[in-house]
């Protein structure tokens, strides 16, 4: 059985990201295929579709936490405490790929995988 006490509604998925080195062509490819529109800020690439943003592409070209790998597509969850649930990974036999790091709004991310393999995403929004 799953303790749900730490959190009873889980951790939902809420955004996913692709990392491309080449941001131009995958929006070139999403746009069209998907009918996503876009909102350049930088060297990320925020996704939106009719229900607002809910992505967004990483131009892997540019500097990047240690650990990011050059192409990926990855989906998020959302979690109270990155840095926590990265510890949590580790005990469960997963692995960090990219330590908690907070952008400079305030927002946390980390890439883990899990013990089969699997990419994952965990991230906190900024405060409010």
């Amino acid at each position: 059985m799953t303790d749900t006490t730490a959190n009873p509604d889980g951790a939902p998925v809420t955004w996913f990201e692709i990392g491309t080195d080449d941001p131009a062509g995958a929006r070139s490819f999403y746009g069209p295929l998907l009918g996503w529109t876009f909102v350049e800020q930088g060297p990320y690439t925020m996704v939106v579709t009719a229900a607002g943003p809910e992505g967004g592409i990483r131009d892997t070209d540019t500097p990047q936490p240690e650990g990011t790998p050059r192409t990926f597509s990855i989906p998020y969850a959302q979690v109270a405490d990155v840095a926590a649930t990265c510890a949590k990974v580790e005990e469960l036999g997963g692995k960090v790929l990219v330590q908690a790091t907070t952008t400079p709004d305030g927002l946390v991310y980390a890439h883990i995988v899990d013990p089969a393999g699997n990419d994952l995403g965990l991230w906190t929004p900024p405060p409010a």
